[in-house]
C-alpha cells in the first residue's frame, strides 16, 4: 500500500472523470483505476435520495444487476447509511466480525473462507453529505487502512461534481416520472366521455357509440361540420380504450403540404429527397401500440391514400425512400367534415380506402340540430372563463340567452366557446348582457334569425331586461325592483307596462 503512487492515482482518476460525457461510465472507469492500483474487488458509488431518506447504488463493480437492486439502505442503516448520516468516513479491517455491516447485495455469502476489509467515505456537496464511496479489499494484516481512507477520501472529493450531477438526473427523472403520471391521469380524466357536454338525444347516441367502439380495436370515422368537437370524440375514444397507456398521436391531414404529408406519416430515410439529411421517424411508427389520429382525411392526396391504404390493411409500410418494411400495431381513429360518399364518386377519394375507414362511423350533430345543449355548453365555458380570468360572473341574462339560442351557430361549439370567452372578458359585473355578446349575435342580420335593430330599439330591449332582472330578484316585488333600478315605482311601473312585463309573472 505504501508504494502507491499517489499522484499518479489521482491524475488518471481526473482524466478518467473528464474522459466520457456518459457520467456513469466514468465512475466505472475510476472503479477499475481503484482496483488495478489498490487491489480492491469491490466498489461502490451509492446516492442518498433526501425525499425518500433512501440510499441506492448508482455504479457497483464486481455486483450483478440484481444484487444492485437489492442494495438499498435507510439513512443510518447499516455501514454505509452511518457514514452519510454522520458525515464521517467507516474503515473495517475484517468484514466478519462488525456486526453493522448488513452485507445486503449477498455478494460474499461464496467468500465465507475469505475474509475482507471495507473502507466507506462520504461524498460531500459541501457540507451536505450526498453520497458515498465504498470498496473491499482482502484482508492484510499489513495494510494500513488509515492511508487507504486519506486517499479514497481524496477520490470522493473528486467525485463530488459527478455525484451531484447523477443526483441531479436522477431527482429530474423521478420528476419527470411524476409529472407524466399525472398528466396521463388528467388526460385520462379530461377525455372520459361523460365529460362531453350534451344531454340531447343526438349527444346520448353518441355517448352510446363511443362506449361500444372504445374497448375494441375497430377503425373509427368520426364525421361532423368543423367545430363539433370530432377531436375530442378521438381523444375519449382512445383514453377509454385498452391502449390509453399507449402514444395517441394526432396529425392534422389539411395542415401538411402535400408534398411532405407522406414523410409526416411514414417518416424518411437520410437522403431520400432535398433537405432529407436525417432519418425521420413517422407518424405512424410513433403511434405503435397505441392510436393515430388522422383528422381532415378527406384532404389527403391521392398517391398518399395508397399507402394509407396499406397500412389500414397489412398494418405495414415503408418510409419515403427506404426499402425495409415496417410492421406496426396501431389503431386508427380518422375525422372528417366532408361528403367522403361525394369525394368518392367525383374520383377524389379512393372507394376502397373510403370502406377501409367507414368501419364504424360516429355522426357528431351539428350545434343547431342539438339546442337544448347551447346553454349547458355555455354554462361550462362560462363557468371556465370566469375562473382562469378570476371574474365574479354568476350566470347570462335572459335577453343574452334568447339571443344565444336564437342564433345558428355556423362554426358550432367552437364558435359558442369563442363568444362566451369574449363575453367573460367585456364584462365587468356579476351578470352576461346581451351587449357582451358579439355583434353577430345582437344584429342577427347574416343569419337572418333576429330583426334589425335601431338605437331606439336597443334602448328599449336593455331597459326591458334590466325590468326583468330586477323582478326575478327581488320575487316580483316592484318596490324592492325599483329600488334596485334606483327609480320610483311610478315610473317603474310604467316601464314594465309599455315593455308588457307583468311583475305577477316572478312571484
Amino acid at each position: 500500500m505504501q508504494n502507491i503512487d499517489e499522484t499518479k492515482l489521482f491524475y488518471d482518476i481526473s482524466i478518467a472523470l473528464n474522459e466520457h460525457l456518459d457520467l456513469k461510465k466514468s465512475l466505472y472507469k475510476v472503479l477499475d483505476i481503484l482496483s488495478d492500483t489498490m487491489g480492491t474487488v469491490l466498489g461502490t458509488v451509492t446516492i442518498l435520495n433526501p425525499l425518500r431518506n433512501e440510499i441506492t447504488i448508482e455504479v457497483a463493480q464486481g455486483l450483478s444487476k440484481s444484487a444492485i437492486k437489492k442494495g438499498r439502505y435507510k439513512l443510518g442503516e447499516g455501514v454505509t447509511g452511518a457514514v452519510i448520516e454522520k458525515g464521517r468516513p467507516i474503515a473495517i479491517p475484517k468484514i466478519s466480525e462488525e456486526p453493522l455491516f448488513l452485507n445486503r447485495t449477498a455478494t460474499r455469502k461464496g467468500q465465507d473462507k475469505k475474509e475482507f476489509s471495507f473502507i466507506c467515505v462520504p461524498v460531500k456537496k459541501g457540507n451536505q453529505v450526498i453520497g458515498a464511496l465504498s470498496v473491499d479489499r482482502p484482508f492484510d494484516p499489513q495494510l494500513s487502512l488509515k492511508q487507504a481512507t486519506q486517499i479514497l477520501s481524496v477520490v470522493a472529493t473528486m467525485l463530488a461534481t459527478h455525484v451531484i450531477n447523477l443526483e441531479k438526473i436522477n431527482q429530474e427523472k423521478e420528476r419527470l416520472k411524476e409529472e407524466n403520471l399525472r398528466l396521463k391521469t388528467e388526460l385520462e380524466s379530461k377525455y372520459r366521455f361523460s365529460n362531453i357536454i350534451g344531454n340531447s338525444n343526438k349527444m346520448r347516441d353518441v355517448y352510446q357509440m363511443i362506449s361500444h367502439v372504445s374497448r375494441s380495436n375497430a377503425t373509427v370515422l368520426v364525421r361532423g361540420e368543423s367545430g363539433t368537437g370530432k377531436e375530442l370524440v378521438a381523444s375519449s375514444i382512445h383514453y377509454n380504450s385498452l391502449r390509453a397507456k399507449q402514444p395517441f398521436v394526432k396529425v392534422n391531414c389539411a395542415a401538411l403540404p402535400a408534398n411532405l404529408i407522406e414523410s409526416e406519416l411514414f417518416g424518411h430515410e437520410r437522403g431520400s429527397f432535398t433537405g432529407a439529411i436525417n432519418q425521420k421517424i413517422g407518424k405512424f411508427e410513433l403511434a405503435n401500440k397505441g392510436t393515430i389520429f388522422l383528422d381532415e382525411i378527406g384532404s389527403i392526396d391521392l398517391d398518399v391514400q395508397v399507402k394509407l391504404l396499406r397500412v389500414l390493411q397489412e398494418r405495414e409500410f415503408e418510409r419515403v425512400g427506404g426499402h425495409k418494411t415496417i410492421k406496426v400495431d396501431v389503431r386508427i381513429v380518422a375525422a372528417t367534415n366532408k361528403n367522403l360518399e361525394k369525394a368518392v364518386e367525383q374520383e377524389v377519394f379512393r372507394g376502397d380506402l373510403y370502406y377501409r375507414l367507414n368501419v364504424f362511423p360516429i355522426y357528431l350533430p351539428p350545434l343547431r340540430e342539438r339546442k337544448t345543449d347551447i346553454l349547458l355548453l355555455a354554462d361550462y365555458f362560462l363557468e371556465k372563463y370566469a375562473g382562469e380570468n378570476n371574474k365574479d360572473i354568476k350566470r347570462i341574462s335572459t335577453p343574452g340567452i334568447d339571443m344565444l339560442m336564437g342564433y345558428h351557430w355556423p362554426g358550432n361549439v367552437r364558435e359558442l366557446e369563442n363568444c362566451i370567452e369574449r363575453a367573460v372578458l367585456l364584462c365587468d359585473e356579476g351578470v352576461i348582457h346581451s351587449y357582451h355578446l358579439p355583434p353577430t349575435l345582437q344584429t342577427g342580420t347574416e343569419s337572418g334569425t333576429l330583426p334589425a335593430t335601431t338605437l331606439e330599439n336597443a334602448v328599449a330591449s336593455l331597459e326591458r331586461e334590466m325590468i326583468i332582472d330586477a323582478l326575478k330578484n327581488s320575487r316580483g316585488n316592484v318596490t324592492a325592483a325599483a329600488d334596485m333600478l334606483g327609480t320610483t315605482v311610478r315610473k317603474f311601473s310604467y316601464k314594465a307596462s309599455a315593455y308588457q312585463v307583468d311583475y305577477k309573472n316572478y312571484r
